[in-house]
């Protein structure tokens, strides 16, 4: 055990962690040129396309120092803010972690608060200032940084660059000389952490895991902890590039188990694997339950796919942990699932992975956080979703979540910065100045007005420099009502939202333009109607197709004409009466792109 390095990477997005992790790869001769491709462990189309990390990823590397050879596991996470759950589990299955910093940015929020969930493991830390190669960057400035920030030497900084190489022999150095080696006893029960899993169609699920004690044997009888389920495990390995077989796994080694499990129910992500006939005194403590942010219904395009979209949420929901889900109807859309979700990205990258992976169609509605209603009598109901709202006469009042949001910015773009917090009804709770040019702001706002845009918003005010990270604090009571979309009069459950009394008239003027302009025209006239209650507080009229009925009256009476086109109007109005209205997809994802 002296030999193994468990470590991960921890740095904000686009500091350079996936190329660090390429360079890491080609100097331990973990995969020759030939299978090497640029971020290579971004192995889904999605990471690569948008140039993110979305899974944690584990790779076994081999290093030789000072004539011993050295196993490192290495755990690559995600850097945005959606998927901070990807990180705190790898964490959870390390000693050590790569701290990276981009030295032409600085710090930014979501390296501070991965920083901490390290700290809080206990992991060592070793700070790499990566694109030392760039001519904007600015070491000496930003080691000040670091060493303000985590209290270590100003030597013990690494400088390197991921593109070019440089510094990465450091880097692996201090990997073994300043990372612990993992404690365990390899003659104690087994005991192993279950970190991450897969679904494969022709093995079923591929569960990764951690050993803290004991050893496995292929073939041996396990059993997890929580279900309390027996396998044998079919086949054990290593993870390298691909999965590696082998005979036995020990204290300390991080590695996969086959066992035939085909219900994804029975593998349960921070559950603990152990021996049947020799089991562990107690199992691992295993991660917080994770508490979805923004929740929004995903229904199947065709009523017939139900039951399969269940199982592609359920072989997702392995692969992804953080994501949660229940049935539930929907008068315009039929069965579906309301899903939970950590964040906006979170859920656009869901629903591209359904579509992509398990090319399922869907549709998405509008997506919503969770409000606390109290009743009249002092009853308390956590509500998801409005069509699920107590009618008005009985509701006391109603408290939203709030959260505490941390915005690291330039200090040119402060003013820009608050007025965008204040519209969103934030209160400022704190300023500091990291450095002379770069500032710390602390807001509370309602968890409601960040899901829409504000990220996007946030971004382009600060050219892309200001770095956002958030935890939700409390709840709070809050002047809210339920918006209707009604289409000739009937409600579309699916675009009705809960929204601040404030912002109400606006949102439903908007979403009514909108919805105009996508709605296709039908033989009758479409009344889009926004309304709070029994009050409309916004319209627009969808005009209907016409046929020319009087070109063939040529001069005459006008009575002939009028004649024509009352019999026209009849004809349209009982055409209303029985026609109903189709509402596209795109009019859906158009109401979350309101801008």
């Amino acid at each position: 055990m002296k030999h193994f390095r468990n470590f991960c990477i921890i740095a904000h997005i686009d500091h350079g962690k996936s190329t660090l992790a390429d360079r890491l790869l080609q100097m331990t001769h973990t995969l020759d040129d030939r299978e090497f491709q640029d971020q290579v462990l971004d192995n889904m189309d999605l990471e690569r396309e948008r140039g993110i990390t979305i899974k944690s990823h584990a790779i076994q590397m081999q290093y030789e120092l000072e004539g011993e050879e050295y196993i490192l596991n290495l755990l690559d996470t995600p850097g945005h803010v959606d998927f901070s759950y990807e990180v705190s589990r790898s964490i959870k299955a390390c000693e050590g972690a790569l701290l990276i910093v981009d030295a032409t940015q600085g710090i930014q929020a979501q390296t501070i608060s991965n920083l901490y969930m390290a700290i809080e493991h206990d992991l060592e830390i070793i700070p790499v200032l990566n694109k030392m190669d760039l001519e904007a960057a600015m070491p000496e400035e930003i080691k000040d940084h670091i060493v303000d920030l985590i209290g270590c030497k100003r030597e013990e900084i690494i400088e390197a660059s991921g593109k070019t190489g440089y510094g990465v022999d450091k880097i692996l150095e201090a990997i073994v000389k300043r990372i612990p080696y993992p404690t365990g006893n390899s003659e104690a029960p087994l005991q192993a952490l279950i970190f991450d899993s897969i679904f494969n169609s022709f093995r079923g699920i591929i569960a990764y895991f951690r050993i803290f004690n004991g050893e496995i044997h292929k073939n041996d009888l396990v059993k997890f902890v929580n279900t309390g389920k027996k396998y044998e495990a079919d086949e054990i390995g290593v993870l390298k590039l691909g999965l590696v077989e082998r005979k036995k796994l020990s204290a300390g080694d991080v590695g996969y188990i086959i066992s035939g499990i085909k219900s994804s129910k029975e593998v349960k992500v921070g559950d603990t694997i152990t021996h049947v006939d020799r089991p562990c005194d107690k199992a691992i403590s295993g991660y917080e339950e994770v508490k979805p942010m923004v929740f929004a219904g995903i229904y199947p395009v065709d009523a017939d796919d139900y039951e399969e979209l269940r199982t592609s949420l359920e072989k997702l929901q392995l692969n992804d942990a953080s994501l949660s889900f229940i049935p539930e109807s929907s008068a315009a859309l039929g069965f579906g699932f309301r899903c939970g979700f950590l964040g906006l990205l979170h859920m656009e990258i869901i629903q591209e992975r359904l579509d992509r992976e398990y090319d399922m169609n869907v549709i998405t509605t509008v997506p919503n956080v969770s409000y606390l209603v109290k009743t009249r009598q002092g009853e308390t109901s956590e509500v998801h979703n409005p069509s699920g709202l107590p009618e008005e006469k009985y509701i006391d009042h109603i408290e939203e979540p709030y959260i505490i949001a941390t915005i690291i910015t330039k200090s040119d773009f402060i003013g820009s910065i608050m007025t965008l917090c204040i519209d969103k009804r934030g209160s400022l709770k704190n300023q500091v100045y990291i450095s002379s040019d770069r500032v710390e702001i602390t807001f509370e706002l309602p968890l409601a007005e960040i899901v829409f845009d504000f990220y996007d918003k946030l971004k382009s005010i600060s050219k892309g420099y200001a770095s956002f990270d958030y935890y939700t604090s409390s709840y709070k009571p809050a002047n809210l009502v339920k918006l209707d979309i009604l289409l000739n009069g009937e409600s579309v459950d699916a675009l009705s939202t809960l929204i601040h009394r404030d912002n109400a008239y606006d949102f439903g003027r908007r979403i009514c333009v909108k919805l105009k302009e996508l709605i296709p025209r039908q033989q009758f006239d479409v009344a889009i109607q926004a309304a709070i209650g029994a009050k409309i507080i916004a319209r627009e009229t969808v005009k209907a197709l016409r046929k020319d009925v009087t070109a063939k009256c040529y001069g005459g009476d006008i009575t002939r004409k009028r004649k024509l086109l009352e019999k026209q109007k009849k004809g349209k109005k009982r055409m209303r009466q029985v026609g109903n209205v189709e509402v596209p997809q795109t009019a859906f994802l158009a109401v979350l792109k309101l801008d």
